[in-house]
């Protein structure tokens, strides 16, 4: 059974997902973070996508492929790959290679800190020195201002796509159409501790973003209210279970 799951969502990404996957395999062999297992979830794709990667399932036994029937978004394909995950440890990146797969070891370390107080529930990649237009770089940092101030969840960088977490605590979450945007938001409300760690951002190399400014900006909008009127309806409380055989009496308060 892997220890590590590394779950990476894709559509349409065939001139990308080999080299990927290549360098995911030198990064956690480096790394010495075998036994690990790598799930491509294919969502939907019409190119040679999932082609591809069955063939690299010959050149890395490792290599899971998942397919989506059609095509449901990311949210979903993540969801979908963390579902079917067998580790206990689940890293997320993006399918088209512009974050860097080097950046694994370090996530997956601050996860398993042992030193942290409390012990952090996700561990959250910045990306430094982003390797994309300059009109996409400013919307990123308006939205991600505004969804600060909105669900004050303090993420720097909520849209980055590789994250650490644990499988379990992940599928404890509410699920969610473009949930994979509001993760550091999701998990504080869970009450777990959330790390933000830099990590390397590279330019795409090959095919075309899957997201411009429309189906960004007002999907945004409607999910930002929603997840600002979720955060404000935690389930969550602190509790004890109370001994009767050691005397404890405490008065409950309703």
């Amino acid at each position: 059974m892997p220890r590590l799951s590394v779950v990476v969502p894709v559509y349409n990404e065939a001139d990308n997902v080999v080299p990927l996957m290549r360098e995911i395999v030198a990064a956690l062999r480096d790394a010495d973070l075998a036994p690990f297992e790598i799930l491509f979830v294919d969502d939907g794709s019409t190119d040679a996508t999932a082609l591809r990667l069955i063939a690299a399932t010959r050149e890395v036994p490792e290599v899971r492929v998942i397919r989506h029937r059609v095509n449901a978004g990311q949210s979903a394909a993540v969801h979908t790959g963390v579902r079917v995950a067998r580790g206990d440890i689940v890293v997320t990146l993006d399918g088209d290679g512009q974050n860097d797969p080097a950046d694994i070891p370090r996530l997956v370390a601050h996860l398993n800190t042992s030193a942290a107080a409390p012990a952090p529930g996700l561990v959250a990649g910045v990306r430094v020195q982003r390797q994309d237009s300059a009109f996409k770089r400013l919307s990123s940092r308006v939205a991600n201002r505004v969804r600060r101030w909105l669900l004050g969840d303090a993420a720097r960088d909520s849209g980055c796509g590789i994250k650490a977490f644990r499988r379990d605590r992940f599928l404890s979450l509410p699920a969610f159409d473009h949930m994979h945007r509001f993760l550091p938001a999701l998990f504080r409300r869970a009450g777990l501790h959330v790390v933000e760690v830099p990590v390397h951002h590279r330019p795409r190399r090959a095919g075309t973003s899957k997201y411009g400014l429309w189906n960004r900006l007002w999907v945004g909008i409607v999910d930002l209210i929603g997840v600002a009127w979720l955060m404000r309806r935690p389930v969550d409380v602190d509790f004890r279970e109370v001994d009767p055989a050691a005397g404890d009496h405490t008065e409950m308060k309703t």
